[in-house]
């Protein structure tokens, strides 16, 4: 016989319902065994153990099949219910009685059947019942009231085949409510996770960029002070040097006093440009060329650690289009960029600035030759706080990325372990003003 199976869904009541089929064979086959076994002693018990055997070794295969989660011959119910009407009344004919307890079999079997299968083959499974029953009936010899035995167990078993149909419809019906209503929790549920997942992130990039802002707004600070500081010395060593060159020294002397003036107006240079660069940041949106902004962004960079064992290229034509926004935030995206690209590479490396322009949009390359990004750090690399510098602080391409959608363009890298790592800004370019035109 090929044995089939049907796999119970889990989230279904019928996983507790084949659980309570299966106790119910186990305890009517327990109490059939005890019944031959204990019961009448004219009873041929050698004949009841060995159907009852039967009956054991189909209970074990069911229970086998539970245990995983299937029906033993889900696919066949009718068969079963034939197996069951067989079965049922080889057991009442052995007996030699209408009257046998095992004729109770029948209102298991139909109970089994309602908790497994649909209405209608439990319907079937009654007629089948009818019919073993029937031939019980036949076989063996009547005593009187026989015909009412018979009509009363007909009459009761189609009352339990319609009350545990309507039950087990019920049931049904209040397990797939349950089920769609679990559903619907679970799909609940993942929303608010994902809600909250959200939150969490916007959370923390507004604490990232407080923090940068914050961060910068300390930086301006440290560089008022240092200008006002260093600025006064600087002005009285300038005004001793003048006074010096009025005094008409000699060549030699007119030579070194220049030459401390040209380094006293190098140093006062870069302190002003410290001060610009950490002064708080304007908000104000304007027009400005692109190539200025990649100029003041390189002439910051150049007094960072390392940048003068490196090379750094940029090839940005001066007839590109104006861009409109906020100034200082571009040259803060260059700076970070071109900062990345100086602590990715070693001594020796080099850096590239290059820019291309298409109708409606700028593309801003910073490429190096550095040691890449590593595959498994680029799905976090714009994430805030993510670092893999010792003494990074996980923000500037945070801030960058922010900046650049911010305008509504985009940031995106290609990276080679070993082979440098490109990173290119793409820049919606509005139309400009008449009066940048003939700029």
């Amino acid at each position: 016989m090929k044995l089939e199976t049907s796999i119970v869904d889990e989230s279904r009541w019928d996983l507790d319902a084949e659980a309570i089929v299966v106790k119910i064979r186990w305890f009517g086959l327990l109490l059939g065994f005890a019944y031959g076994n204990l019961g009448p002693a004219d009873a041929d018990r050698l004949t009841w153990n060995a159907i009852l055997s039967l009956g054991l070794v189909y209970t074990l295969f069911d229970t086998w099949f539970y245990r995983r989660h299937r029906v033993f011959l889900g696919e066949y119910p009718l068969v079963v219910s034939c197996m069951e009407a067989l079965f049922i009344g080889l057991l009442c004919v052995f007996e030699d009685s209408l009257d046998s307890p095992f004729r109770y079999y029948y209102f298991l079997s139909l109970l089994c059947c309602t908790l497994r299968h649909t209405a209608r083959v439990t319907v079937v499974t009654f007629l089948l019942h009818c019919i073993s029953y029937g031939l019980v009936y036949a076989w063996v010899p009547h005593r009187e009231g026989a015909v009412f035995s018979l009509l009363m167990l007909v009459v009761i078993l189609g009352w339990v085949t319609w009350a545990s149909s309507s039950l087990g419809q019920l049931l049904r019906r209040v397990g797939d409510r349950l089920s769609s209503l679990n559903s619907a929790l679970r799909e609940n549920q993942a929303l608010l996770e994902s809600r909250i997942e959200e939150r969490t992130l916007e959370l923390q990039e507004t604490q990232a960029q407080l923090m940068h802002q914050d961060k910068m707004a300390g930086f301006g600070l440290l560089a008022a002070g240092i200008a006002h500081e260093v600025g006064n010395p600087l002005t009285s060593i300038s005004t001793i040097v003048q006074v010096l060159e009025r005094r008409d020294p000699d060549d030699y002397t007119r030579a070194k006093l220049a030459l401390v003036g040209g380094q006293l107006a190098r140093i006062q240079g870069i302190v002003r440009e410290l001060t610009t660069f950490g002064r708080p940041a304007s908000q104000e949106r304007a027009w400005f060329l692109i190539h200025e902004i990649v100029e003041e962004a390189l002439s910051i960079a150049k007094y960072y650690l390392g940048t003068k064992s490196r090379t750094i290229l940029s090839q940005v034509p001066n007839n590109l289009p104006p861009l409109f926004g906020v100034r200082d935030q571009l040259v803060q995206v260059i700076f970070n960029l071109v900062l990345n690209a100086i602590d990715a590479t070693t001594k020796g490396g080099t850096i590239e600035v290059t820019m291309s322009f298409v109708p409606g949009e700028l593309e801003i390359a910073i490429r190096d030759n550095g040691t890449g990004i590593d595959p498994v750090h680029r799905p976090r690399i714009f994430r805030p706080y993510f670092t893999t510098k010792k003494q990074g602080t996980g923000l500037g391409l945070f801030v960058t990325q922010r900046i650049v959608r911010e305008y509504g363009g985009d940031v995106a890298f290609d990276s080679e372990p070993g082979a440098g790592t490109t990173f290119r800004v793409r820049l919606p370019v509005p139309d400009p003003p008449a009066l940048l035109d003939s700029r």
